[in-house]
């Protein structure tokens, strides 16, 4: 006898489908598992086994052929152990076959027949709303995270014995729901940091408070200790509230890749990932024979840190200059293409050279012109052409570090005024499909960025001046449609402008 289970898998940040055949035939008992598996689903049988007989249930003492369709994609993890479990039962006649085409089965077993998380359930939820199923059933500590869709029933199961008397009709489980009002009107920013912590930099905190606003790319430059990577670690303390759309986009992410905690529902706080400096192609943009998302990725709708930029190895910093021109990464295999988004805040800090005293008040810079130029040419021109801001962060005067000087704004006063700001971003570009004054096209610039005469005559002026390239005077435009939205004004003026050009010119300085 045959049996038939819908279940899934994932296939970059989306889930498809996969059917999980069961067949039983006359023969010595053994079970073969075919359709490209991995380790992990063959050994797949080793823990149906013991979890049928630990639940009181019968393992089939005939041959089992378990073929997971299509048969030409390699089928890996331990997602299938549930649909095999009851796909055995169906075909022993202990689970009816007409019930099996209604639910999208998913889920990892332990030998004693409790059903364990899987990775990417909001995805395949979303599998099983677009085939119109009547619902999902899933482990119980998935179940917050895949309520998140509307229109898909979710059933969470404990156990193979709960999931065995649920589709017998022998024990009712209500679907599972959440309240996302609830979970977005709790208070997410909490945090041990803020920037009132940080003595001084008031230029900087500027800068980092534009860049929240409009999600505009930092590179931080300065001696040691003056507080780089102080001011960048406190500068996800500011970020806007996600809207549901960029929670839902971040924790399909976070859900393949393992990293939502358990009954986590979603992701409402921005990401903030800050590889080490000896991260490779691969683990800052993806990769793998399965391709996997990488850093640039994981960070989607949040913040990339990248500490010391300088120690990164520059071919891998390159890969990352078409991330951060279209928000987007695509990987090519041999038999396979696969895009992942990645719209992320990148923030940058170097030094600015070796000894990193070059510049500083009191103490002398010990390398040579030479040594310098070697130092700065791991960043490539083309690089710094993407980051918006370029922001020297000086040394402090003692009357700033000893805190005579007067304290800071706090975060929640900075973040105030960048959520105003975000929000006139959100209704202006509704519809759209894109969050903030960052990401907009060269026809949306043309729209939402028009000069009056004096602000054209400005940067017509800065253009020929620092020799501004054509991706240079769009990051300005839209750095002072930034300005301008946390002025409140409608218009771009020529303040706007200046203020935005300052932020452009310190890398004709290090870099000329």
């Amino acid at each position: 006898m045959i049996s038939k289970i819908i279940s899934g898998a994932i296939l970059g940040i989306d889930a498809y489908a996969i059917q999980v055949e069961v067949d039983l035939a006359r023969g010595l008992p053994i079970l073969t598992t075919v359709g490209l598996p991995d380790a992990a689903v063959k050994e797949s049988k080793e823990r149906v086994k013991s979890a049928l007989n630990n639940s009181g249930l019968a393992f089939p003492s005939q041959k089992v052929t378990i073929n997971l369709a299509p048969a030409d994609i390699r089928k890996e993890g331990t997602v299938y152990d549930l649909p095999i479990a009851i796909g055995l039962l169906s075909a022993q006649g202990m689970i009816p076959v007409t019930v099996l085409d209604q639910y999208l089965i998913a889920g990892e077993l332990s030998l004693d027949g409790a059903v364990r998380p899987i990775k990417g359930a909001l995805a395949m939820a979303m599998l099983a709303k677009q085939m119109g199923l009547c619902g999902f059933i899933l482990p119980m500590d998935n179940a917050n995270e895949a309520a998140v869709v509307e229109g898909i029933k979710i059933f969470p199961v404990r156990s193979l014995i709960e999931a065995n008397a649920f589709l017998n009709g022998q024990l009712e489980i209500p679907p599972h729901r959440i309240d996302l009002e609830k979970i977005f009107s709790y208070d997410h920013h909490i945090d041990s940091v803020d920037f009132s912590d940080v003595k001084g930099q008031e230029h900087v905190k500027r800068a980092l408070e534009i860049a929240a606003a409009g999600g505009h790319n930092v590179l931080l430059i300065g001696p040691p200790g003056t507080g780089k990577t102080m001011l960048s670690k406190r500068l996800p303390t500011i970020l806007p509230d996600m809207t549901l759309e960029e929670a839902i986009e971040t924790t399909k992410i976070q859900s393949i890749a393992g990293l939502l905690k358990k009954d986590q529902a979603l992701a409402v706080s921005r990401p903030f990932r800050a590889p080490h400096h000896t991260i490779t192609n691969a683990g800052l943009i993806g990769g793998g024979n399965i391709p996997r998302p990488g850093e640039v990725s994981l960070a989607h709708n949040g913040i990339l840190f990248l500490d010391e930029l300088t120690e990164f190895d520059r071919r891998t910093l390159e890969v990352m200059r078409q991330p951060l021109e279209d928000g987007t990464v695509t990987i090519t295999r041999s038999t396979i293409s696969l895009t992942f988004l990645a719209r992320f805040l990148l923030v940058a800090s170097m030094n600015p050279c070796k000894c990193g005293f070059l510049g500083h008040p009191s103490k002398p810079c010990r390398c040579t012109s030479w040594e310098i130029r070697k130092y700065l040419s791991s960043i490539s021109g083309p690089l710094l052409d993407r980051i918006d801001l370029h922001i020297e962060v000086p040394a402090l005067e003692y009357r700033e570090l000893s805190g005579q000087a007067a304290t800071g704004e706090s975060s929640e006063e900075i973040r105030e005024r960048v959520n105003r700001a975000r929000k006139v971003q959100e209704a202006r570009y509704q519809g759209s499909g894109i969050f903030c004054n960052a990401q907009l096209n060269s026809k949306q610039l043309k729209k939402y960025c028009s000069l009056d005469e004096e602000s054209s005559k400005l940067i017509e002026m800065a253009t020929n001046n620092l020799g501004l390239s054509a991706r240079a005077y769009d990051r300005i435009l839209k750095v002072a449609r930034t300005i301008a939205d946390l002025d409140g004004e409608d218009e771009i003026k020529s303040n706007h402008i200046a203020e935005a050009i300052q932020y452009r010119s310190l890398d004709r300085e290090y870099w000329r």
